[in-house]
């Protein structure tokens, strides 16, 4: 009981950001500190959210962590003939706290089971100046998506240095869009575009992955997820293309582990996320006005491309109590400049962070803490409003954010 009441508390918790995309940039905070590099490194409880396999190589343990995130989020219109020109800041909620819980238990000599419990990222924006409002729109405008997932896992140890896994990702997602009402008029749904408060969705999908170490210094990894299918957010069906559909992207990667001395270990990954997959995320506005209405089978979204995300990181044993991690992540650019009207709503639009972070041995376990600066990028507008029939001109959004982990976790 004890177990279920902790999952369910995370799961009411946990808000919603954007890092690479709408993905999270790691998973555990030891993870964030490096950049999020993982597909080769497993260090905790959370490593069967980067790849599953690598539970098979953390022991016995269980870790419970938290991360507060600050993101600085906003857009400015010019050369609108609506009315809309002006600078708009979409901050007006700033804090938010995503827990994280991941456990793992050896068994049978060869196998490994675990659970991780993670936010998988999200969209938040809240205008008190609404960038809508001369078109009619009323209140604060923005949108609040959480995803969060629970990752029952179970890795096969084939030989003492190679191992794989699978996790099943069961997800849940809320959403919510608020002072958008005059986009109503564009919708199947009119009704169930904006205001209508939260709505809930849940579904599944896979994870496998593969860990291998080549020799006592080099280890591989490769990591796969399919596209976790939801249900559709029927209070928005006429918002999202197909009724309301939006499902969490496929993504992929492969890492490299490298221990170039004792004390420090080398590691990097490169990860695709395949934003074209989901419709509501992946069209363009274009379908708009070639008569598909948002929320119809072919309807718009938010334009977002597939995305590449390089991450580099480093780890180093100071002592045997003290543990130190620095890393940089680039992810290629999901928001084209053509399609920033939208993205006023979802401006997921950072490319690089940097990252620093910490572990401290104790007698009642270990203390890790991370911080990264999701440095600020700009998307600025290139034939982004279409001139009929809102106005013209050009939306320039903007994005950055800090982020800092807390975690405690210990073998068991």
């Amino acid at each position: 009981m004890k177990h279920r009441l902790l999952v369910l508390s995370l799961l009411a918790a946990a808000p919603a950001f954007a890092t690479n995309g709408y993905l999270q940039h790691g998973y555990g905070v030891k993870s964030q500190g490096m950049a999020g590099v993982g597909i080769a490194l497993p260090q905790d409880g959370l490593a069967a959210a980067t790849n599953p396999a690598g539970s098979a190589f953390v022991g016995n343990r269980i870790d419970v962590g938290a991360v507060w995130f600050r993101p600085s989020r906003g857009a400015e219109i010019t050369g609108n003939g609506a009315g809309l020109d002006g600078r708009y800041d979409g901050d007006d909620t700033r804090n938010f706290f995503i827990p994280e819980l991941g456990y793992v238990r050896q068994f049978g000599g060869d196998y490994a089971f675990g659970v991780a419990v993670y936010g998988n990222g999200g969209m938040n924006t809240d205008y008190s100046r609404n960038p809508f409002r001369s078109f009619g729109a009323q209140g604060n405008a923005g949108i609040d998506l959480a995803q969060v997932f629970v990752s029952p896992s179970l890795a096969w140890r084939i030989t003492p240095d190679h191992a794989v896994g699978v996790a099943v990702n069961l997800a849940w997602q809320q959403f919510k869009a608020k002072g958008i009402q005059p986009f109503a008029g564009f919708s199947a749904a009119p009704g169930q575009v904006s205001d209508q408060g939260r709505d809930d969705a849940i579904g599944w999908g896979l994870r496998l992955g593969y860990t291998g170490r080549l020799s006592p210094t080099l280890t591989v990894g490769l990591t796969w997820a399919s596209k976790t299918r939801m249900g559709d957010f029927d209070k928005y069906r006429g918002l999202f293309a197909e009724g309301g559909g939006f499902d969490v992207p496929e993504n992929y990667g492969a890492g490299l582990a490298w221990q170039a001395t004792r004390a420090l270990t080398l590691a990097a990954d490169v990860q695709r996320i395949e934003y074209s997959g989901v419709p509501s995320v992946g069209r363009t506005l274009a379908p708009l006005f070639a008569g598909n209405p948002l929320g119809s089978d072919e309807g718009p979204g938010f334009g977002w491309r597939d995305v590449t995300v390089w991450k580099l990181g480093a780890s180093y044993d100071w002592s045997d109590d003290l543990t130190l991690r620095a890393g940089y992540s680039h992810v290629s650019a999901p928001v084209p400049s053509g399609q920033t009207l939208l993205n006023i709503l979802a401006p997921g639009v950072v490319r690089d962070h940097a990252s620093v972070g910490a572990t401290w041995k104790t007698a009642g376990g270990e203390l890790s803490l991370s911080y990264t600066r999701a440095f600020r990028e700009t998307v600025r507008g290139s034939a982004s409003i279409p001139a009929v029939p809102f106005g013209g001109g050009e939306a320039d959004v903007h994005l950055s954010e800090h982020i800092l982990g807390f975690a405690w976790g210990r073998a068991l």
